[in-house]
């Protein structure tokens, strides 16, 4: 069987662990950092939401979220995930794990932003818009949780695979981290600019209408991660198992491993004619 593997896969297979491995890593591994802070870093907020739109005049304690739109909020997300991963699992396949890649980037960068300006007259229509572009960002992270995985697995070598999927997986746990750093310094450097008395001492004007940004800058950096490893994820050539095995370009295969492993490799075509009449 392993005559009969290309070379360029076998390259793969038995490479040493070099800077691109980690490389990957690092571009692999924030994708799931940011997954993980745009999912759980609404719970972090959700009570500073209640407090601002759903507040009543009079009440001995602070205003809350209803529990259907507590619900909705925390789990539209997941929602747009679920369809993701089917979709953009399935495209990968017929379009390259690359340019899909991008694709749930992307459509992150735009979502995670426009989570943040969630707009809307009253109560009802912010958290309308804010639900909206919250199951969109869902879907683009349901398409860079499978294929973050995907790219990693088919960078690395057998021997350090397990190892180094593990740490692409374990980045979410650095990025449920930074969703807490993140609200607690912005509500800090916010609390120190605008001073507010506590609710039991005047309820009128405990909640500062400049809390209303609070929320927004939380979700909106999401953004800035995913940006930043854009330009880096475009540079990495498509793995070459999708290259050589589903598009069936093993010359071009060859030549994206060649860059990336620093050796001399053949394209050896004739072994995916014989795939083809097998």
């Amino acid at each position: 069987m392993a005559k009969d593997q290309l070379q360029v896969l076998n390259a793969l297979d038995v490479a040493k662990t070099q800077w691109y491995h980690f490389t990957a890593i690092i571009i692999a591994g924030m994708g799931f950092f940011t997954d993980a802070y745009d999912l759980f870093c609404i719970s972090l907020v959700t009570k500073l939401l209640g407090r601002i739109y759903y507040h009543k005049e009079g009440d001995s304690t602070p205003g809350t979220l209803p529990s259907n739109v507590s619900a909705a909020i925390n789990g539209v997300a997941f929602c747009g995930t679920l369809v993701g991963q089917l979709f953009f699992g399935w495209l990968g396949d017929k379009m390259g794990r690359k340019r899909v890649y991008g694709m749930t980037l992307l459509l992150m960068v735009i979502s995670s932003v426009a989570s943040g300006l969630s707009f809307g007259s009253d109560s009802k229509s912010v958290m309308a818009t804010l639900c909206f572009f919250r199951f969109w960002l869902g879907f683009g992270i349901g398409g860079d949780y499978p294929l973050s995985a995907t790219i990693m697995s088919e960078y690395t070598n057998k021997k350090t695979r397990g190892a180094f999927i593990a740490s692409v997986f374990a980045m979410q746990g650095f990025g449920i981290l930074a969703g807490g750093m993140i609200a607690i310094m912005v509500s800090a450097v916010f609390k120190a600019y605008y001073p507010a008395p506590s609710y039991e001492i005047d309820a009128n004007v405990s909640t500062v209408p400049e809390a209303d940004y609070i929320w927004r800058i939380v979700l909106m950096f999401g953004a800035f991660p995913a940006l930043l490893t854009y330009y880096w994820r475009t540079k990495m050539p498509e793995t070459a198992r999708y290259t050589a095995l589903v598009a069936k370009n093993a010359k071009q295969a060859a030549a994206d491993m060649s860059k990336v492993l620093q050796v001399d490799l053949e394209s050896e075509p004739e072994k995916l004619q014989q795939k083809k009449g097998n």
